[in-house]
């Protein structure tokens, strides 16, 4: 090989390897994806990369056994327990710590087991999201199976205050330290440009997905947990006082339009939830339970809703699952309603045949 090539290609190996030495090292550590054999769920599994929590619905069989999750993380990155290991519950919560490739990142992800036994909710515990401050409630284990609209309201730029969601904590309640308080608000200047004038205060059983946020807002709120059995009954306490003026989704008043709230539960089939685009329309619901009186009531009134079954369905074995949801303005989720219509809800219980 003549000099000057066998030189040059010395010269380019050395600075591939000078690339490479150069290359920076991945900073990221996620778990990106959390796999658990279809067989031993009864829901969708969640990861809530926020709280950096890890939502699984086990078969009982699956809880008491233990799963061996497939995961996906970040570019070289490293996970303790390791993708395929076996892990239990039976000890307590499960935690993976995840560190990246460049070391000084670590992030640990709770696993958490959903309880599906237990359909009676208080509103008595409460937490706050660490960045935008928004609350959202808890389960008496810190297990959070409730979400609201207040993620999407956070990517408006409001202030982060408890104070500036729509979704939040009240001592106003029925009974107990606290109940859930939903208030229809203004819009933000930034929400404006996309034709967003008000935000409508939500709850609902299920998770906010932010990745759907902007390119299909109804899309973003996604409903349901996994229920075992057949419900009979929905009930529980609100109080409800509508703002003074009622608006459609281009902020034009409608005069004698009087704002109504929305309560309702939904049985569903299959283990995906649905979301706002499908919620009332999908032939996959079974059972619904809707409060039929959303107008005012200046104290708290109790309703009792029997469930409205399909009819001809019948019970197959298929997995179920129950949102149950609640807004302060019947139509926010077309961006239509009363500023300052305000609901409270607490105490509220599915009860089963």
């Amino acid at each position: 090989m003549p000099m000057k090539r066998y030189l040059g290609l010395l010269i380019v190996a050395a600075c591939l390897v000078s690339c490479i030495k150069d290359a920076p090292l991945n900073p990221e550590a996620d778990i990106e994806t959390f796999t658990v054999p279809q067989g031993q769920l009864t829901g969708q599994t969640n990861i809530d990369q926020a709280n950096r929590k890890i939502q699984v619905f086990l078969t009982k069989e699956a809880f008491e056994k233990g799963i061996a999750p497939s995961l996906v993380i970040s570019k070289n990155a490293k996970v303790i327990p390791a993708s395929g290991d076996s892990i239990h519950f039976n000890k307590g919560a499960v935690e993976y710590t995840v560190t990246s490739e460049r070391g000084d990142d670590i992030k640990k992800y709770t696993v958490e087991v959903i309880n599906v036994g237990d359909w009676s909710f208080e509103f008595e515990n409460w937490a706050q999201n660490a960045n935008d401050k928004y609350e959202f409630p808890v389960e008496s284990n810190g297990t959070a199976i409730w979400s609201s609209g207040n993620p999407g309201v956070a990517l408006s730029g409001v202030p982060p205050l408890v104070s500036s969601y729509p979704t939040r904590s009240t001592t106003d309640g029925y009974q107990g330290t606290k109940a859930a308080e939903m208030v229809t608000i203004k819009g933000t200047t930034l929400s404006a440009i996309v034709g967003i004038y008000l935000y409508a205060g939500s709850l609902f059983l299920g998770d906010f997905n932010s990745e759907n946020v902007l390119a299909e807002p109804l899309a973003a709120t996604e409903f349901g947990e996994p229920y075992i059995g057949l419900p009979d009954k929905f009930v529980g306490y609100y109080k409800y006082t509508p703002g003074a003026s009622f608006q459609d989704e281009n902020e034009k008043i409608i005069p004698g339009r009087v704002d109504e709230c929305s309560i309702y539960a939904v049985l569903f089939e299959g283990n995906e939830r649905l979301n706002g685009t499908n919620i009332n329309t999908s032939d996959r619901v079974v059972a619904v339970a809707r409060l039929s009186d959303g107008t005012a009531k200046a104290g708290f009134t109790k309703f009792d809703i029997p469930f409205v079954y399909k009819a001809g369905w019948k019970a197959s074995g298929k997995n179920l699952m129950m949102a149950i949801v609640a807004s302060s303005s019947k139509e926010g989720d077309h961006y239509r309603g009363a500023l300052g219509s305000r609901l409270v809800v607490d105490n509220l219980s599915v009860i089963p045949k």
